[in-house]
């Protein structure tokens, strides 16, 4: 086996991450698990496959066991008690990396995934941020001659950095003449050059996990766990990660993946968008009792995501483990006070639907969103860092309330329509163009919220759904008018350079994989391919 490097200087310092011996460790862990990654991936399809034979899911009679022991996950370390708020977004820039830290929130999530365009600037880049952040020493001068540096008055974020998903490659890295592996690549680059410092500081390295669809992708990132610390000579038990529950296979194994990582786990996040797409996407060609309504109008509320959310809170608990609540998607602006005023009232309803109902923290992706979120989970815990204590006894949640799409209040209409083919090209060229989180009209759009948009249209056409503002059937014929339309619409706000390099080929993909008879099953794949 042999490891290449494609462009071994993407960005000034990058021969700081991709020494020798850090290659030969991201190397070692792709002869090791690589190959059983591919055989998970292969097994997702056909459970897929079976899925859409039968039109269920259920909980699995083989892991009864699990599911009825007794057993709890190791206690958390003193850094990761109170995760009341935490800061999401990427490690690239470095701006955005010290204002994350310096954010007052209790946790930063480092994010090398959905936040993220993979560019090996951008991989590379991170890392060498998380690196400089562990020692200290991260800062970063603005070309306006403005300073950032890492506050000193109040605790730093602690710093839960999330890699890529199992099926994400990493072209730059070429094992055997093959794309390496994306999460082995940001997993062990992290590692192997942060992990030791992380300890010295008291911490630890700790992860979000993405994406899992089974048990047994989580019993595949354990022995990656178990072979990293040894490989250093790290403790067992050092490394920390905390699983979003954001596919709807992975919710039927919440138990499951908690008892793999058991030794490594620190809790479980309701990733919901990523959520919501993973019912689309598995029930696409279910029937019409799988179509969910417009994006926007699908709440935390309806029943099916209220089943989703109390399971993962009484199974945190139960266990000792962390429930994490999920991202709202609005943000402040501000310059228009009106809408940074709404945008608190509307995360502050959100954090408060979370905290009463148990989680021990939750997600916010704008530092102004901090003390909203902060205010929020005081007035539930008070002095207490968390509820694990809430074990929430009364609920009992079966398959069938988890997989009730039907109940959700709400239409598809043309408007939504409209909408998700805007948010679609509109994030893809942004995407493409290297930076992975974007306000669109005040909503933090990231990957999980654009394979919604696009998977939502397939699945449209597919089963001729009627708009209910028009009475117009989705065709592809109106998709293809409709998509033409608003990517002038965004020719007109972007202006013709931008418009040519990113928005028009992001038109053409979304075009492709919208109206193409196979589903694509992410996004990012085909779009990877347009990245520089």
């Amino acid at each position: 086996m042999a490891i290449t490097v494609t462009d071994p200087r993407p960005i000034e310092r990058a021969e700081e991450i991709l020494t020798p011996k850090a290659l030969a460790f991201v190397e070692e862990l792709h002869k090791r698990f690589a190959g059983t990654r591919a055989d998970l991936l292969k097994a997702r399809a056909a459970k897929r496959e079976h899925v859409a034979r039968t039109g269920s899911l259920d909980f699995l009679p083989n892991t009864q066991d699990v599911r009825d022991g007794d057993w709890k996950v190791a206690p958390a370390p003193a850094a990761l008690q109170d995760r009341r708020v935490e800061m999401t977004g990427p490690a690239s820039p470095a701006k955005m990396a010290i204002n994350a830290l310096n954010s007052g929130a209790k946790v930063w999530l480092a994010d090398l995934e959905d936040a993220s365009t993979p560019t090996w600037a951008n991989v590379i880049d991170a890392i060498l941020n998380l690196r400089d952040a562990a020692t200290g020493t991260l800062s970063y001068t603005s070309p306006e001659g403005k300073e950032y540096r890492l506050r000193t008055d109040a605790p730093l974020a602690v710093v839960v950095a999330r890699p890529r998903g199992w099926h994400m490659e990493e072209r730059h890295l070429l094992i055997d003449g093959a794309p390496a592996v994306g999460a082995l690549v940001d997993f062990g680059l992290h590692f192997f050059h942060i992990a030791k410092q992380l300890v010295l500081n008291g911490q630890g390295p700790y992860y979000y996990l993405p994406k899992m669809e089974s048990h047994l992708e989580a019993r595949l990132w354990n022995e990656v766990f178990v072979f990293a610390q040894d490989f250093l000579g790290i403790n067992q038990g050092t490394i920390r990660a905390t699983v979003l529950i954001e596919t709807i296979p992975a919710a039927f194994e919440m138990d499951e993946i908690l008892y793999e990582l058991r030794d490594h786990a620190s809790g479980l996040n309701a990733g919901r968008w990523d959520y919501l797409f993973s019912i689309i996407k598995y029930f696409r060609d279910a029937g019409a009792s799988f179509v969910l309504p417009d994006r926007a109008t699908v709440a935390m509320t309806a029943p099916f995501m209220r089943a989703y959310t109390e399971l993962l809170v009484k199974t945190c608990h139960h266990r000792g483990a962390f429930a994490m609540g999920g991202m709202a998607a609005v943000i402040p602006n501000r310059r228009e006070p009106e809408v940074t005023a709404q945008a608190f009232e509307k995360v502050r309803a959100d954090k408060t639907r979370e905290a009463n109902d148990g989680f021990d923290g939750s997600w916010v992706a704008h530092p102004d969103l901090v003390p909203v979120c902060q205010e929020v989970f005081d007035s539930v815990l008070g002095e207490r860092p968390n509820q694990l204590d809430k074990q929430r006894p009364e609920v009992s949640v079966t398959a069938g309330q988890l997989l009730d799409i039907a109940s959700a209040d709400g239409q598809v209409t043309e408007a939504g329509l409209r909408l998700n083919l805007y948010v679609a090209v509109a994030y893809t060229a942004v995407w493409i163009s290297g930076n992975g989180a974007v306000a669109i009209h005040n909503l933090m759009e990231d990957a999980a919220t654009a394979e919604i948009s696009r998977s939502q249209v397939w699945q449209q056409i597919r089963n001729e759904v009627v708009l209910a503002d028009t009475g117009n059937t989705v065709t592809r014929e109106l998709v293809t008018k409709i998509l033409a339309e608003e990517t002038e619409k965004l020719r007109g706000e972007v202006g013709e350079e931008a418009f040519e390099r990113y928005y028009q080929p992001a038109s053409s993909l979304i075009a492709d994989i919208c109206l193409s008879e196979d589903y694509t099953d992410f996004l990012t794949t085909p779009a990877y391919e347009l990245v520089g």
